[in-house]
């Protein structure tokens, strides 16, 4: 491929007797990844119904590479959320950040939620988790890959840096900052990158990336940690700007990265020369088999508060409101949920499941804070989305289960209206649409007729 003589030169200067191996690794095929969702099910068990050859990722535990040949984003297992399509090195910031159950967790620059997905897989529904970008379109397409994970804690928010910063002052446990840059170590996979990285450069990147660092240590707690990715190649969007965010804020620290044979460390000389930097991870596309990355696990120093910063924003049930959810109460009849019923609220007629760590939200752009339950309309309860995407493999009692190759499961992916014989349906109502016994989406059953409720935006082409 045709790569920019700039770039070239400078790779050249920074590799040294490498650069040839480097240069030729453009000219291969880039890798395909997927990330298997193990909050609906285990590797193990992916492995044994997977659709499709895949390949251990030998770094990252539930990464999987496929044949680019094919398209598992049109296989209805995909559409279960069973799996997260992902390049195989950007996979490994959210593998390597530490997550506890209970942590309050930052995607800072989220979208489409490659990483924020994995993040929030991790917390296991627990803590809350955080996921920004400051794109409002980008932001939309990250709310979808939430729900369509099934996570249930999500706060999904469209705001700038500094802006969040204001409200989570020393917040956060975790701190997931995989910057805006120049993209250097992408061009093998979207060459269209080239052209941004050309009209830009790498100085502008560079800058951007210290203003937001700024803000994201203003938001991580004392004893927290900040996993900073990039992926590009450039020393002054990666050691540089480590150098650069260590002095301005002595109580941070660089810690070691768990390793993999194809990693590379940091090079202090291509930064400040502090030794430290070698904790840093380089990857790099003539070594393992994925794109480039940098990779650097800061701590700040101090003792982590879980509670601090933290305020109790839910609403507590009283009488008038439980007879408002009279029906969602008889709906969940069929849910083999602990439901903690003091994190419900109600916003108009929208019911939500809020996150078990909340701060004040006033003022804020958000789209979607806890997960959306459904709608409290008068004498029904109309399940969401989102709702039926949080349901694991037989929580739910009123099911219909389709095989992966039944043409009908397509169908209902479109939107259409199915048929069922009696031995797959009975009664009326509510049921949870699955494949292979992983829920897809809800409808309406009715004298064997099933009428689709599948989120009209979600839908699949009919063509």
């Amino acid at each position: 491929m045709q790569l920019p003589e700039k770039f070239t030169e400078k790779m050249k200067r920074l590799l040294g007797e490498e650069f040839p191996e480097f240069l030729k690794s453009y000219d291969e095929d880039r890798m395909y990844g997927l990330r298997v969702n193990t909050s609906k099910i285990s590797c193990e068990e992916f492995e044994k119904i997977a659709p499709f050859e895949i390949k251990k990722i030998p770094w990252v535990r539930n990464g999987y590479y496929y044949d680019g040949n094919i398209s598992p984003a049109k296989h209805p297992y995909y559409h279960a959320g069973l799996y997260y399509l992902q390049e195989p090195s950007a996979m490994t910031p959210a593998d390597r950040l530490e997550i506890r159950e209970y942590d309050a967790v930052l995607d800072l620059c989220a979208a489409p939620g490659g990483k924020a997905t994995e993040l929030g897989v991790k917390l296991g529904g627990g803590g809350v988790l955080v996921a920004n970008d400051i794109s409002s379109s980008r932001a939309k397409a990250l709310l979808k890959n939430i729900e369509l994970f099934g996570l249930t804690n999500p706060f999904v928010v469209s705001e700038t840096p500094a802006r969040l910063a204001e409200y989570f002052p020393e917040f956060f446990d975790r701190i997931l900052l995989d910057a805006p840059c120049s993209g250097e170590g992408m061009f093998r996979k979207e060459p269209s990158v080239i052209k941004s990285y050309v009209a830009n450069g790498v100085g502008y990147y560079a800058k951007l990336q210290k203003e937001i660092l700024i803000q994201a240590v203003r938001m991580l707690k004392p004893g927290g940690k900040m996993l900073y990715s990039t992926c590009t190649f450039s020393p002054e969007e990666d050691e540089q700007s480590i150098d650069y965010i260590m002095d301005m804020f002595p109580e941070l620290k660089l810690i070691n990265i768990n390793g993999y044979d194809g990693f590379d460390t940091g090079r202090p000389e291509w930064g400040s020369g502090n030794p430290e930097l070698k904790k840093c991870v380089r990857i790099w596309p003539h070594r393992m088999n994925g794109e480039g990355h940098f990779l650097a696990l800061l701590q700040k120093d101090g003792v982590c508060d879980s509670g601090r910063g933290l305020s109790d924003g839910n609403k507590r049930i009283d009488k008038a409101l439980f007879k408002k959810l009279e029906y969602f109460f008889g709906f969940m009849e069929n849910l083999d949920w602990n439901i903690d019923y003091n994190r419900l609220e109600l916003q108009g007629e929208r019911l939500f499941y809020m996150p078990e760590k909340t701060a004040g939200l006033k003022g804020m752009r958000f789209l979607r804070n806890g997960l959306f339950m459904g709608e409290c309309l008068n004498k029904r309860f109309e399940p969401s989305q989102a709702l039926a995407m949080a349901v694991r493999r037989g929580e739910y009692k009123d099911c219909i289960s389709l095989p992966q190759g039944d043409a009908r499961v397509l169908k209902y992916l479109k939107g259409e209206t199915l048929n069922l014989t009696p031995d797959e349906a009975y009664g009326k109502g509510w049921r949870l649409f699955c494949v292979d016994g992983y829920p897809l989406g809800w409808g309406k059953l009715n004298n064997g007729t099933f009428k689709n409720k599948y989120h009209s935006g979600w839908r699949v082409s009919r063509s």
